[in-house]
């Protein structure tokens, strides 16, 4: 690898599920994530996955909460970092409601679970008046996908025009959503094995291996998302300080692997962000 092929670092420092009682710094309020999105800003992350939460800190999709979050972030943050909401459902939410929060923020970015926007054929249709939407307002699309199902249907999907971007980004999730999820490097190719080679590919894992699954998607030309909503811990097992120490160690570990990390004015490049 050579550094014309940067690798693009998202950092996901809080999800929908852990709490200050996984982690005393993991960041909840709109003042705790826009410190994050710096301190992960100059470590080497040119995106921030958002979750935002309600005063009970729990899972939310209200417009409001991210309007707020993402205020809070451009004044500590600056313009550049790239600012990514997502759309998971969190067992609370269906597609539709999904759907109006993006219409309502008209964010620069999302990301959004093919399984929970467009679960069955019977939902096709409103799912592609919505991919639509947004390609015709640029709003760079991430389509995440867990298994090799997924992938498969996600192609399918891509082939009959639902997904409207000839070349889509995509995240891989390398593991699910549990309180003991170990992802493994093992589990990567199988998973790349289905992905269109027009299609840009992102990883994240859970658990200590997380490092080791960044180290795979790197050298496969990869990029990656590391941070809290899924690990909290450093490649020997010790608990990480905060998420811009994980973003400053996949950073590290990337150059050792011929490959910087890419800055946000070319990760919206990259992403084909304006």
């Amino acid at each position: 690898m050579t550094d014309s092929n940067p690798v693009m670092i998202a950092v996901a420092p809080n999800g929908a599920r852990k709490t200050k009682q996984d982690h005393p710094s993991l960041p909840i309020n709109a003042e705790e994530l826009a410190a994050t999105a710096a301190n992960c800003l100059a470590a080497g992350a040119c995106m921030i996955h958002l979750h935002v939460r309600d005063r009970q800190q729990g899972h939310t999709l209200d417009p409001d909460h991210y309007k707020t979050a993402i205020a809070a972030i451009r004044r500590e943050a600056g313009s550049e970092l790239i600012v990514q909401i997502t759309t998971e459902a969190g067992g609370i939410y269906h597609p539709r409601q999904q759907m109006q929060t993006v219409r309502e923020i008209r964010p620069e970015a999302v990301s959004l679970a093919i399984r929970e926007l467009c679960p069955a054929a019977g939902d096709e249709s409103v799912a592609a008046d919505f991919f639509a939407w947004l390609y015709r307002e640029r709003i760079s699309t991430q389509y995440i996908l867990y298994s090799r199902e997924d992938i498969q249907r996600f192609n399918a999907l891509q082939s009959r025009g639902i997904i409207p971007q000839e070349e889509a980004t995509i995240l891989l999730v390398l593991g699910k959503y549990s309180s003991d999820q170990q992802s493994s490097a093992e589990d990567l190719p199988p998973l790349l094995a289905e992905v269109k080679q027009q299609n840009s590919w992102w990883l994240c894992a859970f658990g200590a291996a997380e490092s080791a699954c960044m180290h795979s998607a790197v050298e496969l030309g990869g990029h990656c998302r590391v941070g809290f909503e899924n690990n909290l811990y450093y490649p020997d097992g010790s608990t990480a300080p905060d998420n811009d120490s994980l973003v400053s160690l996949l950073a590290e570990n990337a150059a050792k692997l011929g490959r910087r990390y890419a800055s946000p004015a070319e990760a919206r490049e990259l992403m084909g962000i304006r």
